[in-house]
């Protein structure tokens, strides 16, 4: 197996004997170690293979300006932008095959938004201070593996060797695997579920594999559909069934599951075939009942589980939820299909449970018919979203948008 080279990203100038362990580590392994240098003003404590001239100069800012006054509102900035022109050529010319770095805030910061740029399946390792707490800030919708630094990154000890020396370990091994991030002979086609459309969903992947479709599911909390459209942009996903777009009303209501003002844009603008319905559509999620909006007091909540409390939407919010996907669906070049179960949109709102509202689900439907593009076609079916018939269905018109799609 022929050796690969692993990017150091590191502020030289304090993390320097950091680095330089890190490299002797990755070489021990058999690998090569290749340093870019992101730091400012100190003296480097170690040779860089990317100095920090050239990283500043691919930012767009050379050294000596950012000198004139070193503020990290100026560098920062400059730096990352230039340390991610830098490794997404190199990575894309084949000739990185991972990255590893560590740092607190500044370093995670600056090094986490370098390896979000990097593509799925890119082996990423981020050794950092800020690896015990919320980690979603760094993450994001990437493949990031954060790893604790447990002690502070400032000089080596018995403790920190070990913990490098593991993370040079954990990119080694990553960049070795031999399996590939590939698309087969027929699109990977993108689920999207919660846990109350989840039999539905099941059906629909029973139906799309048993004629040979790869499937893909994302969980439908807000980084899941984001994730989804990443992939879609990066030629990862081929077509989408969008079973449950609970994300859209979450964003407009600023609740857990948001999923960004792009979410139900994107396979649309890049003409995927796609077939869409309203799951979970009329829920807002939020955490416990005490963190629910004063403004939705006296409404029907269910909750989900002790630390999640889900609401119903009411007949004018649905309503503009109904214009909402409608705007954001215009951008759909190509023919796509939008499903709607009459019944109930999830195992909450079938009849005889608390979210049971034919009325509420009736405006939004009527909203949504009103401002859809004419290529968007809409067929409703009496019966409720987790009804195998009706997830059969979306699926074997997904195929069918696919098939004609590979025709023309």
């Amino acid at each position: 197996m022929s050796a690969k080279t692993i990017v150091i990203l590191a502020t030289l100038d304090t993390k320097g004997v950091e680095a330089q362990y890190l490299r002797e580590q990755i070489e021990r392994q058999g690998d090569k170690a290749f340093i870019i240098d992101t730091g400012v003003v100190g003296a480097p404590a170690t040779r860089a293979d990317v100095t920090r001239e050239a990283v500043a100069y691919a930012g767009g800012m050379p050294l000596a300006k950012i000198l004139e006054n070193p503020t990290r509102e100026v560098a920062a900035p400059v730096m990352a932008d230039g340390a991610t022109k830098i490794v997404t050529e190199l990575a894309a010319e084949e000739k990185v095959h991972g990255i590893v770095s560590m740092g607190g805030t500044q370093g995670t910061t600056l090094s986490t938004k370098v390896m979000r740029a990097l593509p799925y399946g890119f082996p990423k390792v981020m050794v950092s201070t800020m690896a015990s707490g919320n980690v979603a800030p760094w993450v994001d919708i990437k493949d990031v593996t954060m790893m604790f630094s447990v002690t502070d990154i400032l000089g080596l000890n018995p403790v920190s060797r070990k913990i490098l020396a593991n993370a040079a370990g954990a990119v080694c091994g990553m960049a070795s695997v031999d399996v590939k991030l590939e698309q087969g002979d027929r699109p990977l086609v993108a689920v999207t579920t919660v846990g109350i459309t989840t039999q539905g969903v099941m059906k629909a992947i029973e139906v799309l594999e048993a004629v040979g479709y790869e499937t893909i599911v994302f969980h439908a909390i807000g980084p899941g559909g984001r994730a989804m459209e990443q992939m879609m942009k990066e030629g990862i996903v081929g077509a989408v069934l969008d079973y449950s777009t609970i994300e859209v009303s979450n964003e407009m209501h600023q609740a857990l599951l948001a999923g960004g003002p792009e979410r139900l844009t994107t396979a649309g603008k890049l003409g995927l075939p796609q077939v869409l319905c309203p799951g979970a559509l009329e829920v807002l999620v939020f955490n416990e009942p005490e963190t629910v909006p004063a403004k939705y007091r006296g409404r029907t909540l269910i909750p989900h589980s002790p630390q999640i409390t889900d609401l119903r939407l009411n007949k004018e919010e649905m309503a503009e939820v109904g214009k909402e996907m409608a705007r954001r669906l215009r951008y759909t070049k190509e023919e796509a299909i939008f499903m709607i179960p009459t019944a109930g949109y999830d195992s909450y709102a079938v009849k005889g449970m608390g979210f049971y509202d034919p009325e509420a689900d009736a405006a939004f439907v009527a909203e949504l018919k009103a401002g859809l593009p004419k290529n968007i076609r809409v067929i409703e079916r009496d019966t409720h979203i987790e009804d195998p018939a009706f997830a059969t269905e979306a699926a074997e018109l997904l195929i069918s948008l696919v098939e004609a799609r590979q025709k023309k």
